[in-house]
């Protein structure tokens, strides 16, 4: 605690003598470090770090800072890496920002300043060779992801290209409210959801070129890091990447290759390198969300399905050909109903903090949707690799697939979203509440774990007791 501490008051280089003084106009060049999706063709925004500063200005350089700036006719929005020459107004990021706010984002970001009302002079660097690759080659995904579907059905097409890619500006307002409400937003960022399906079709298709399995792994990681940051990198693609990795690593050096010690690894390692992202929604979501499923999700499927095995006093080489269909349908119920038990008992808490919403229905739309989303990005990832291979019909053969499938996804969403008490306007009562909510919360299920989940010691009670007493005294409901 005392060393992220002291990471941050570094990293955040403060600037006491700015607190007091009014937004003024400034001319700075800017290293481009991350560039959010477009709202406006013809304005860029993003976090960037200052490259220069002249005269006064001098003690700038150095400070990270977001922007948004105006775009000269026919200019493109700048990519990651490349230094341009920008004009706007600065000011100061509040000391103490509201909790809910942008600002507060920056705050934890580590960010000193916002430049606004700008406008974008010129390119003085363009970017790294490897930078314009990524850029050429997202535009490369889009196109093959939009082979045959684009003029048929394009917000499902857009829907499409938003799971793949993470393009979430894409999808209109009617359906980002659909899929928040839904409680299946998460579907829509890279995550490991995404990464994992990717890489477990990349070692298919190793496997059946009957690739080594070290070499296996290497080109795995190298192709998941492509996509990961051909995406924009976000801060959940790269988190899910390193977690894959630290998995990958051990199963290479010959490692027992455990869940929780790989997620704990790769959150050491984010950590390490940014120790701002443990203030993070995306941070504390994610990583809650995976020690959920790891602690209590998966050993409670474990023991419901040895509890309620079908047909358990009859050898299973005597089953009928329907009792085959429920044994299966009972070995995949099992751990996707634990999962999503789970995930749930993380989002009653962090959704009302940083989405102020509570979704209770999201659990049974999980339950059917995630499945179907799993069809639909190995139908993608079958898509990009045809694509590539250049074969445009099979790959416009498995969109039209993915299609067909994301029609279904649509009509179980709009038909869950009319249901009653799907979902309701929450916030918590104080803000301090829902971190120390989702500590307890967390601590319980390491406690849980550690222990076996023992009925002398609350069995599987205690993460529901905490979710539901929070939920009752800390959250207020409605408008």
């Amino acid at each position: 605690v005392l060393g992220g501490w002291a990471s941050y008051a570094l990293h955040r280089q403060r600037l006491p003598g700015w607190d007091g003084l009014p937004p003024r106009e400034v001319r700075l060049a800017l290293r481009i470090d991350r560039v959010f999706p477009p709202v406006d063709v013809r304005k860029t925004s993003g976090l960037a770090t200052v490259a220069r500063a002249g005269g006064h200005l001098r003690e700038l350089a150095g400070q990270r800072l977001y922007f948004s700036l105006a775009l000269p006719p026919g200019i493109p929005a700048p990519l990651r890496s490349s230094v341009v020459s920008a004009t706007g107004v600065l000011a100061a990021v509040a000391r103490e920002p509201a909790p809910d706010s942008f600002e507060s984002y920056l705050d934890h970001a580590g960010m000193n300043f916002r430049l606004t009302r700008g406008r974008l002079l010129e390119a003085t660097r363009p970017p790294t060779p490897y930078r314009d690759f990524c850029e050429h080659a997202a535009a490369r995904l889009n196109s093959i992801l939009s082979l045959g579907i684009a003029g048929k059905r394009p917000e499902l097409a857009a829907v499409f290209r938003a799971m793949m890619l993470g393009q979430k500006h894409e999808l209109s307002d009617e359906q980002d409210a659909l899929f928040m409400h839904s409680g299946t937003m998460h579907l829509f960022a890279i995550s490991g959801l995404h990464i994992g399906i990717v890489a477990l079709a990349l070692h298919a298709l190793l496997a059946a070129a009957r690739c080594p399995r070290p070499l296996a792994a290497l080109i795995a990681l190298a192709v998941l890091w492509l996509y990961v940051d051909t995406t924009g990198a976000s801060p959940s693609a790269v988190r899910a990447f390193l977690l894959v990795a630290c998995h990958e690593v051990a199963f290479v050096l010959r490692r027992p290759a455990n869940g929780l010690a790989s997620l704990s690894a790769a959150a050491l390692i984010v950590l390490l390198v940014e120790p701002m992202a443990l203030f993070s929604a995306s941070f504390q979501m994610s990583y809650g969300v995976v020690l959920a499923i790891l602690c209590f999700g998966l050993p409670l499927a474990e023991r419901l399905a040895v509890r309620f095995a079908p047909f358990k006093h009859l050898p299973q080489v005597t089953w009928a050909w329907w009792q085959q269909i429920i044994g299966v349908a009972v070995r995949w119920f099992w751990p996707a109903a634990g999962i999503g038990v789970a995930a749930s008992l993380v989002s009653a808490v962090t959704g009302p903090a940083f989405f102020n919403v509570f979704a209770p229905g999201g659990f049974f739309s999980n339950l059917a949707l995630v499945p179907l989303a799993m069809v639909v990005i190995v139908a993608g990832f079958a898509s990009v690799v045809a694509g590539a291979a250049g074969l445009v019909a099979l790959g416009g053969l498995f969109n039209h697939a993915a299609l067909t499938v994301l029609i279904a996804m649509d009509a179980l969403i709009r038909f869950g979203g009319r249901l009653p008490g799907g979902w309701w306007p929450a916030q918590w009562r104080v803000a301090w509440a829902a971190p120390a909510t989702l500590g307890l919360l967390l601590t319980t299920l390491l406690v849980g774990y550690a222990t076996g989940w023992r009925r002398e010691r609350g069995g599987w009670a205690p993460p529901f007791a905490v979710a539901a007493l929070a939920l009752v005294f800390g959250v207020k409901f409605g408008t």
